[in-house]
């Protein structure tokens, strides 16, 4: 078809990108008390309502937009750094818990992730940069794909 491999990557980023904000409409509705107390104390609880909901499947699509970055040897200065942290495996971890049936409800493919307090603001950084990242590359020409040769 012609379409450039990047134009797909970016549906992906798209797709993640419905499932913050509806997280935080959750969370306006129905405040975290702290991290640490709302999710470390009982994390599947958290899980199962909405929020967690659409945090798991913003973190999940996310870890997707992070593999394809990577099949297309794609590079940026910012978001380079972040995709180098530790982070990325816990994340692809906690995408196999959410898209992977789990037998054992207490999967600790969620333990990990859920039990970092830093982990949401560097899934809110990455998922910041890509869309600047996209964003960027389509105001070179108006059009998917931009002329940037990223």
């Amino acid at each position: 078809m012609g379409i450039p491999p990047v134009v797909a990557l970016h549906r992906y980023w798209l797709h993640a990108n419905f499932m913050p904000i509806h997280f935080e409409e959750e969370l306006t509705k129905q405040p975290l008390n702290s991290p640490e107390k709302d999710a470390g104390r009982d994390p599947f609880t958290f899980l199962v309502y909405k929020r967690g909901a659409f945090m798991s499947h913003w973190y999940g699509s996310l870890y997707v937009v992070i593999e394809g970055w990577k099949q297309l040897q794609l590079t940026d200065p910012k978001i380079d750094p972040l995709i180098a942290s530790p982070n990325v495996k816990l994340l692809k971890k906690y995408r196999d818990g959410v898209f992977h049936f789990q037998r054992n409800f207490g999967e600790d493919r969620f333990k990990g992730f859920l039990s970092w307090r830093i982990l949401s603001a560097w899934v809110r950084a990455i998922h910041s940069e890509f869309g600047r990242y996209f964003l960027e590359r389509y105001s070179d020409s108006g059009q998917p794909g931009g002329s940037s040769s990223k």
